[in-house]
């Protein structure tokens, strides 16, 4: 079984993530993969720098995050040639842990995808899980998280598919706004019933 996991920004994803860890289950981290397939002198950065701009990299040859970050954040079509660059690379990588895992024996592989939906991935796994918070949290953690201001968290909760949505579109959803104790039982409940077994 493929399951996905996925929520908004400051949701708790990356604590069940770590959850999921812990009980032995194989992660595929979209966001590690991301990072991997920028890494210098990889063929996904040198396409990221020609179309933007030698700009976007660090002295070492590096990514400058923060640089493209100002530059996509509330322009679309900056952000959908980004995505156009990176989302083929990162499937693919995705794709091949996946396979990997499976093939030394995995029963359940969890896809850690922070952009599921938004990606539109529902494809790639047999059932979704989403970690959800009231915005009122989402907001309070952000802000505290990333040490932004409320317009700059209200920026990034809006460049996401609204919360809600999401769990329209899920199997189940774990709702992580008290202790991490709750969350682990809902999480512990989910598995059972679906038997996902590492």
């Amino acid at each position: 079984m493929i399951i996905g996991l996925t929520g908004s920004i400051a949701s708790g994803k990356s604590t069940v993530s770590k959850m999921l860890e812990k009980k032995g289950f194989p992660i595929v981290d979209a966001d590690e993969i991301a990072r991997l397939v920028v890494e210098p002198g990889s063929p996904v950065l040198l396409e990221i720098s020609s179309a933007f701009g030698q700009g976007i990299l660090r002295a070492d040859g590096s990514l400058n995050r923060e640089k493209l970050g100002e530059r996509i954040f509330g322009n679309v079509e900056e952000r959908k040639k980004l995505n156009g660059i990176i989302h083929p690379a990162i499937r693919k990588e995705m794709l091949r842990q996946k396979e990997q895992w499976i093939s030394k024996g995995a029963n359940t592989v969890i896809l850690d995808i922070p952009l599921l939906f938004e990606s539109k991935l529902q494809s790639f796994v047999d059932k979704i899980i989403v970690v959800s918070v009231t915005p009122e949290i989402q907001k309070e953690r952000l802000i505290a998280r990333n040490v932004l201001s409320e317009e700059e968290a209200d920026a990034r909760i809006r460049s996401q598919l609204p919360i809600k949505e999401k769990e329209l579109s899920a199997d189940a959803v774990l709702r992580n706004n008290g202790p991490v104790e709750e969350t682990e039982i809902q999480l512990a409940e989910v598995l059972s019933k679906w038997n996902a077994e590492p």
